[in-house]
């Protein structure tokens, strides 16, 4: 595939199945309910901060964050086309993302195909990062 020219801009009014088709063609399809269109639509509609990259109408790549613009941005999905991914547009789109509060400290989880990724771009790992799946987990 040959360079071409992208389209990056802040959209945080993305359709649901725009969302889906991107979701779909990248990997990050497979740990997103994607046959859940009210679900995408709730991650959509709460999500404060998503930034795209597009194709002439085409949707290649979303970062969907939830920022307080102040002191911290979870980047919950970096999604990149697989036919548009190793052209700099997921670092393209952390960078935006991050720009976009540039105070606070950007912060993810990476998917399980990603974790080689992140520190070859210059993000640094953290140790201390926990998650909860179910409140009934608690102890």
């Amino acid at each position: 595939m040959t360079k071409k020219t992208l389209l990056y801009q802040t959209e945080n009014e993305l359709t649901v199945e725009e969302f889906a088709s991107l979701l779909r063609r990248s990997t990050l399809g497979e740990r997103r309910p994607v046959d859940d269109e009210s679900r995408l639509a709730s991650m959509l509609r709460h999500a404060n901060l998503i930034v795209t990259a597009r194709d002439g109408d085409l949707l290649v790549g979303v970062s969907r964050a939830l920022s307080d613009f102040s002191f911290c941005t979870y980047l919950s999905d970096l999604a990149v086309d697989s036919a548009y991914q190793k052209q700099g547009i997921g670092k393209e789109l952390i960078r935006r993302t991050k720009l976009a509060a540039p105070m606070a400290k950007l912060i993810l989880i990476a998917a399980p195909k990603a974790v080689d990724y992140y520190p070859r771009i210059g993000m640094t790992r953290h140790d201390h990062c926990y998650t909860l799946e179910e409140v009934e987990n608690l102890r």
